[in-house]
């Protein structure tokens, strides 16, 4: 590359930074609420292929933006704050905000950034609203499909939730970010570019719910956080990765074989609420008494996080009265973090559910959702070893 080339895309460079930087330090220099700035509509050359950005009418595709709490559109006081932007009373960034740091997404998708932000995900209520907002935009022919942008803490409980009740073969891409927007080296602007291009990427249909992170693409079942602040966090530890969001383009290895959005058969149209499940997690120490507490805090379902490959620890002796009882839905899983959980295993008592490979946070997940349709632990059992 020559002298004036180089020049060039240094100065390009220059003028993007200074993009996110002017958005960043206008909100951070003010606490006052101000007129969100409009989306950019040109900006530096974007990372993916024409291919990627291309329709069938020829025109760009359109992605439906949704926003919940979380660190993606945080901004710091400066730059390191990069632990403690929660506390420095900084507004966070609006989509279109953010969209306007990041020019290169117009040459990508057309993004339709949703009214009704930001969303919450700490209940089942909350993600049952959001399923059902989500599936409503995806019914609509023009939308090629939807990013939610969300706090990495719960992730990929909501990217399952997604992929078991939203009946589409759109893209459903779910994203977060380790540091806030404004952050050194942060990777918000980066994972939300990536999840356009995912969005839009004709190869995304039909795949569930994803995870876009720091490059990769995760399965919703699969995928876990696995660093508290690190930026390489989601990982899919036994099975592997579902392919790479690289600077040329969108490469899948593999696709997700349990049944998710339009084979499950599991829709929120008609429930109100959620039956509630609690998580056990067992160690060393663990007093009997916790399940039955759980009961008496309404649990119909108890997901066992058991040592090794399904011990329940001292509550051996109440988990059998429960079972017998039919007083709750009782389901082990582990805490090991890789591999299955095995029916008639060493501690398997009548009644009970095995979890497969499900984490005991995505094993409650899917009982709560099978609850709503049986309370038989065999039916039940049919749920796990499908999904």
């Amino acid at each position: 590359m020559d002298r004036s080339a180089s020049r060039r895309r240094f100065l390009r460079d220059m003028t993007t930074l200074g993009a996110v930087s002017g958005v960043c330090a206008a909100f951070a220099g003010s606490s006052r609420a101000a007129e969100p700035p409009r989306m950019a509509q040109a900006g530096a050359a974007p990372r993916a292929g024409a291919a990627e950005s291309a329709t069938a009418t020829g025109g760009l595709p359109l992605v439906h933006l949704m926003i919940g709490p979380g660190t993606l559109p945080s901004v710091g006081k400066d730059r390191m704050d990069l632990v403690r932007y929660r506390l420095s009373g900084n507004q966070r960034l609006t989509g279109e905000q953010m969209l306007e740091a990041l020019p290169e997404i117009a040459k990508i998708a057309r993004i339709e950034v949703d009214t009704a932000n930001p969303y919450a995900q700490a209940s089942h209520e909350d993600l049952r609203k959001l399923a059902l907002r989500a599936e409503e935009v995806l019914r609509r022919p023009e939308v090629a499909g939807m990013i939610y942008v969300q706090g990495t803490n719960t992730l990929e409980e909501t990217a399952y939730f997604l992929g078991l009740t939203v009946h589409s073969e759109k893209p459903i891409v779910v994203t977060g970010a380790q540091r806030p927007f404004n952050g050194l080296s942060s990777d918000a602007q980066m994972n939300l570019l990536d999840s356009v291009r995912l969005a839009c990427a004709p190869q995304s249909r039909g795949k569930g719910a994803l995870v876009a992170f720091n490059g990769e693409i995760n399965a919703a079942r699969e995928v876990t956080k696995t660093n508290t602040y690190h930026l390489h966090t989601f990982r899919t530890r036994d099975l592997g990765l579902l392919g790479y969001i690289d600077a040329d383009r969108i490469e899948y290895y593999r696709t997700p074989h349990r049944r998710h959005t339009v084979n499950s058969e599991f829709s929120l149209a008609s429930v109100e609420s959620l039956p509630y499940v609690e998580v056990a997690y067992i160690h060393t120490g663990t007093r009997a008494g916790v399940a039955k507490a759980l009961l008496g805090l309404g649990a119909k379902g108890i997901v066992l996080a058991t040592v090794g490959a399904g011990a329940p620890g001292s509550l051996d002796k109440e988990l059998e009265q429960i079972l017998k009882d039919r007083s709750a839905v009782v389901v082990q899983s582990s805490r090991v973090g890789e591999g299955r959980i095995v029916r008639n295993n060493n501690w398997y008592e009548p009644g009970m559910v095995a979890a497969d490979n499900l984490s005991p946070q995505k094993a409650a997940i899917l009982l709560a959702l099978a609850l709503t349709k049986t309370s038989d632990p065999d039916e039940i059992q049919r749920v796990f070893d499908q999904y």
